[in-house]
């Protein structure tokens, strides 16, 4: 067996070169620290051509009795869960390990009554409430795949997700309360399934005590259903490369992808990253603001915290309500030890001024982390200076959907900081510099496509339904890597800043959709020929979308179409993928073979139209002109 907690900077490096130069002993060292109903028989077996990778081969598990059963003994009383209502003077509650086990167990029993069987899907549309902890964990309990959904996702964008991976089941509440706003989440879920006959019952939380339509025989009360469902539920034993969830990530095409993570590996390096990142230790409060919707929710609020017989925050509100100190507040009421947020709610905080942070008492903060998107340099620095007092390492960590775990990142105070640069590799992780043609570039303060040249334990094992869209998107790029989608740089250190996407997809707030995904629901306006979108800097959002419009008349009142097209925008994706401004244009700047030059769109957007290139190769070059005129 290997220690898990790395406890030097030494120990990383040392660490590090034993995970490159035998992956299979370092890891499976790692992977005695869980219990196993059967070991593997093989550390890992892969290629990246199909691709196929396999990790812990022929081992039998259930990831649930890691993060609950093998802690009752121990921590069986330890707060397991703290959550924080968005009410702040509603009462917060609290699950110890033996009661979310509790918990968890009644729920899988009742999935199972509701004939939910291994291997079925079942949507999560749900707030941010310990129900949606226990339903995952209830899902993985017994074999079910969990797709959680945000909930800020449309009818149309819920109902994309739940045709693509057949879910038989949803779960849902009747609304939900974040800030001050109130979203009809069962009336969102009943409009999307008229379009998905995969469904068969739809289980509703009752959060907000509204009178809800239920329809008879396919909706019931998540009490009805839990009703004498009491006592434990064997967990079913699973395969290490059984699906363990799908979560679906926005692409350079329309279609969501559904990027599916399975049960050994993610268990293993979820667990692993969270214990090295943030350097917890046993009696520490973790939080992670995240939504679970989102990987960084999943990764760093359930599954790393849980594994580790941690106590994780949930928190249903948002960073300003009632007011821009409600997450220094929370710091303090419970002396919270590790805290991990995204950069949009630390410039939107840092915004509002310092009084705010200056009022509490954060002197409990050991490490402050930066999650979704690469963090500026001022908002470092006040994230640093402000909130961690200057004596918080800020730990910015750089990762995906896809990888199911962080990838790049400070490791607590053992590693060396520098504002805007995520750090180093974590052990087992092989990041590389290509050039255009492919080659590794092998010297410092250079950027290049960032690529990684071997698996590890959460790689994404596939696109649910499509292999082939795997293959094309990830591994096709460059023969031998996974293809991040991210430009990087790296200094003469060896420390690595991520720069930003270089395909077509846009980072609004840490979220990331694809144009085409955009475009699409501003097409269907009866009166849009066609549109492009990009993405443009944001003070607080990181990044903006930019659509510029072709419709098939002149538009007599354009405000009133922007504002239609918006309403578009909010019914097919959700009020997070509206464009902050919209352009009507005549003609798109296209080449003759009918590409978008969007080179030219993200300048414009920019405001910085004194570089736009050679346009002659443009089918029509007097179309740029016409643009930037309007955009001036």
């Amino acid at each position: 067996m290997k220690k898990i907690q790395i406890n030097s900077f030494e120990d990383y490096r040392q660490q590090y070169q034993e995970s490159i130069n035998n992956p299979e002993e370092f890891w499976g060292g790692i992977a005695e620290n869980f219990n196993w109903h059967k070991k593997w028989d093989q550390v890992l077996d892969w290629n990246f051509d199909e691709p196929k990778v396999e990790w812990f081969k022929g081992a039998r598990l259930n990831i649930t009795e890691n993060m609950l059963d093998r802690h009752l003994n121990t921590l069986g009383d330890k707060k397991a869960i703290i959550w924080e209502p968005n009410e702040p003077g509603h009462s917060p509650k609290t699950y110890t390990y033996q009661e979310l086990y509790d918990a968890v167990c009644e729920f899988a029993n009742a999935l199972k009554s509701q004939g939910v069987q291994k291997g079925d899907r079942v949507c999560l549309y749900l707030p941010m409430i310990p129900q949606l902890a226990i339903a995952v964990l209830a899902c993985a309990r017994i074999g079910a795949i969990h797709s959680v959904v945000f909930a800020g996702f449309s009818a149309s964008a819920l109902a994309d997700r739940i045709q693509d991976a057949e879910a038989k089941m949803v779960i849902t509440s009747d609304g939900l309360r974040r800030g001050v706003k109130e979203v009809p989440l069962k009336s969102v879920v009943d409009e999307a399934l008229e379009n998905c006959s995969s469904v068969e019952r739809v289980i509703v939380f009752s959060c907000l005590n509204w009178n809800i339509d239920m329809q008879e025989k396919r909706d019931i009360w998540w009490n009805d259903a839990i009703r004498n469902q009491a006592g434990p539920c064997p967990a079913t034993s699973m395969d290490a490369e059984d699906m363990l969830f799908i979560l679906y990530t926005s692409g350079s095409t329309g279609k969501p992808k559904g990027v599916v993570h399975s049960c050994a590996g993610y268990m293993v390096y979820t667990a692993y990253s969270f214990q090295n990142v943030y350097q917890y230790q046993p009696e520490d409060i973790y939080w992670c603001t995240a939504d679970i919707g989102w990987i960084t929710g999943h990764s760093y609020i359930l599954y790393g915290p849980l594994l580790s017989g941690a106590t994780s925050i949930m928190f249903e509100g948002i960073p300003t309500y009632p007011d821009a100190g409600r997450f220094w507040e929370i710091v303090a009421k419970y002396k919270v030890n590790q805290f991990l947020t995204a950069p949009t709610a630390i410039r939107s905080l840092m915004g509002a001024g310092d009084e705010h942070v200056e009022k509490h008492d954060l002197s409990s903060l050991k490490v402050i982390g930066s999650v979704g998107e690469p963090i500026n340099a001022e908002a470092w620095h006040w994230y640093h200076d402000k909130v961690g007092r200057g004596q918080c390492a800020v730990v910015d960590n750089w990762w995906q959907t896809e990888t199911g775990g962080i990838m790049i990142s400070g490791l607590g105070n053992f590693s060396p900081q520098k504002p805007t640069y995520a750090g180093y590799p974590l052990p087992g992780i092989q990041p590389v510099l290509l050039n255009q043609d492919g080659t590794e570039i092998e010297e410092a303060d250079v950027e290049g496509y960032l690529c990684i040249k071997a698996p590890w334990p959460s790689i994404l094992r596939t696109t649910y339904g499509d292999h082939e869209r795997c293959r094309v998107t990830y591994f096709s790029h460059y023969k031998g890597y996974y293809f991040t989608g991210d430009g990087a740089k790296r200094d003469a250190d060896g420390m690595f800043r991520i720069i930003g996407r270089i395909d077509d997809v846009i980072n609004v707030s840490g979220h990331r959709f694809g144009t085409a995904e955009i475009e699409n629901a501003i097409n269907e306006h009866e009166q849009v020929v066609e549109s492009a979108v990009v993405g443009y800097p944001h003070p607080i959002k990181g990044q903006s979308i930019y659509a510029f419009v072709v419709c098939d008349d002149e538009i007599p009142e354009e405000e009133k179409a922007r504002i239609e097209i918006k309403e578009v925008v909010a019914k097919q994706i959700g009020k997070i993928a509206l464009p902050e401004k919209i352009q009507f244009v005549s003609g798109l700047p296209k080449t003759r073979s009918g590409k978008i030059m969007r080179r030219i769109l993200r300048k414009v957007a920019e405001g910085d139209v004194s570089s736009l290139g050679d346009t002659s190769t443009l089918l029509d070059p007097a179309v740029v002109d016409e643009i930037v005129q309007k955009a001036l």
